[in-house]
């Protein structure tokens, strides 16, 4: 055994000090390792005055990291010393290992770094079944216990900052994520998206330079006041992303020019007569039963019967026998609820006709668009409108027409890397509005910008884009970045931009799925800032 003894020194507390193993005792479940301690002195942790007057000792049982799937448990007698200075308030102290206990510890300190690696990974209820597979099985509650124990990480005043929002419950409760964008790592997490709170923030940290941010008024009104030094820098990407909105809405103001016009015929086709159309269809229950009875009444009339003689033959009313008998046709009988009355509905059916030939059949695109234009009642009357009137109309004959949402790829997508498909069809949707020529001159001016941060010709943009009457979406775009102008320049001109907290923001959305029900915000930081 004095042959062992060194080695397990070596392999069990190489990076400790002043520990000496005494024996090891395998068993079918357990290691159990004994040590002591053999450092001649300790510190007081109260006054720091060092002693070697020892009081007494007694034995710890600290828990350690499992070994070929055998728990680990190490009896470490540690000694009770007494303070030198007289002053202190602690009389006596109990020794503590570097590196292996803590006060009032019951693990290593190896088991419990491992423990907050496994929960800052998984948190509580993955991570404990996690421990449970390496033989060291805590409890859920006990992972987040650690986790909200650790301090927060020095982190230096971060030159450029990167700004953005979270969602801690979407649509309602919205943080701030802040991240140096220089090393990539995240700095601080706020608990809302006031513009308070971030320039509390920055103006304790007076050497922040640049900040990135979108372009919402709470994160440019924060940085303005927190940091009036630092160059405000909108993201490329947002503005990107919000000229392709503003040119979707374009495509689908003229989306009546998407479908090819069609060739005219040489000789003019005669209009058919419209038909007659009974407000009751043909084999609707009401209306067979109303036209089998008034058949069987002017019937019964013919033969001779007298009216009243009718009435007792059906065992109908005498005033019901006078109305079928005064109807000459059973359509003058189509009265009341049955009837084809005006609804509110009729006002939109013209544009409900015209959506319906130029290609858009979908009952729920077309209540959105007709309340847009004011109509007050439900999607059920719309649904009910297509379903019965609508579908059996003939679909127009020819290609169908590209949607909005296709075309508006196609103009924000580089001519080169465009399939010859794509080209084509885009040309021909061109050709016949002038409005989306320009539209398509205007996005691909601003995306030479972007690429070539050529921030210096946003101005003159602006000017053409403003001018715009036809293009209202894209006239209302320019506008707004004339209220966040200098931000806007900066990012078209210089190379900073918010990609890494788009990121971060993205990895907070992983985190808060593994952590949903006990992820308060603290937990939550911690987490983001320590992982």
């Amino acid at each position: 055994m004095n042959d062992v003894r060194p080695q397990l020194d070596e392999l069990l507390f190489s990076s400790v000090e002043g520990v000496s193993v005494e024996s090891v005792e395998v068993t079918d479940t357990d290691v159990r390792v004994e040590a002591r301690t053999t450092a001649s002195r300790a510190a007081c942790p109260g006054c720091g005055c060092w002693s070697s007057r020892i009081h007494g000792s007694y034995l710890r049982f600290p828990r350690d990291l499992p070994v070929v799937g055998k728990f680990v448990v190490v009896s470490l007698r540690v000694r009770r010393f007494v303070c030198a200075k007289a002053s202190c308030l602690r009389k006596t102290f109990v020794e503590q290992v570097p590196g292996l206990t803590r006060r009032f510890g019951r693990r290593t300190e190896r088991l419990r770094s491992t423990l907050v690696s496994v929960g800052l990974a998984l948190a509580g209820r993955a991570g404990a079944r996690m421990t449970d597979v390496f033989g060291a099985p805590v409890s859920r509650n006990t992972l987040l216990r650690l986790i909200a124990s650790l301090p927060d990480p020095l982190v230096a005043t971060p030159r450029v900052v990167g700004v953005d929002e979270y969602a801690q419950r979407r649509g309602r409760i919205y943080g701030t994520v802040l991240v140096d964008v220089e090393t990539r790592r995240p700095v601080d997490l706020l608990p809302d998206r006031e513009a308070d709170t971030l320039a509390a923030w920055l103006a304790k940290r007076p050497g922040i330079e640049v900040v990135c941010r979108d372009r919402a008024p709470f994160f440019a009104e924060g940085a303005t006041r927190g940091a009036p030094q630092a160059l405000q820098v909108a993201d490329r990407w947002h503005l990107w992303h919000n000229l392709g909105e503003a040119a979707e809405k374009c495509v689908y103001r003229h989306r009546g020019y998407l479908r090819p016009i069609p060739a005219t015929a040489d000789e003019p086709q005669e209009e058919a007569e419209p038909a007659a159309l009974s407000p009751w269809p043909t084999g609707h229950r009401f209306a067979e039963r109303t036209r089998a009875k008034h058949a069987t009444i002017h019937a019964l009339l013919a033969a001779g019967h007298s009216k009243r003689s009718v009435a007792r033959q059906l065992g109908m009313g005498l005033n019901t026998i006078l109305r079928f008998s005064r109807a000459t046709t059973p359509e003058e009988l189509f009265t009341g609820q049955w009837q084809s009355r005006a609804t509110k509905l009729d006002t939109f059916k013209p544009y409900l006709d015209q959506r319906w030939q130029e290609g858009c059949t979908n009952a729920w695109k077309l209540w959105e668009e007709i309340s847009e234009q004011g109509y007050p009642d439900g999607y059920s009357s719309v649904r009910d409108y297509v379903s019965r009137t609508l579908r059996g109309k003939p679909q127009p004959v020819g290609p169908w027409p590209p949607s909005a949402r296709a075309v508006t790829r196609w103009i924000l997508t580089h001519p080169d890397a465009l399939l010859e498909s794509d080209r084509l069809q885009l040309k021909a949707v061109l050709a016949n509005c002038p409005e989306l020529t320009t539209l398509v001159e205007h996005v691909r001016c601003f995306a030479h910008m972007v690429t070539h941060l050529q921030g210096a010709q946003l101005p003159e943009w602006i000017e053409s884009a403003a001018a715009t009457t036809d293009l209202p979406s894209l006239s209302r775009f320019a506008q707004h970045l004339e209220r966040d102008l200098a931000a806007v320049i900066a990012g078209l001109t210089q190379p900073w931009n918010s990609g890494v907290v788009e990121g971060h923001v993205n990895r907070i959305k992983m985190l808060k799925r593994q952590m949903f029900g006990r992820a308060g915000f603290e937990l939550l930081r911690k987490r983001v800032l320590l992982a």
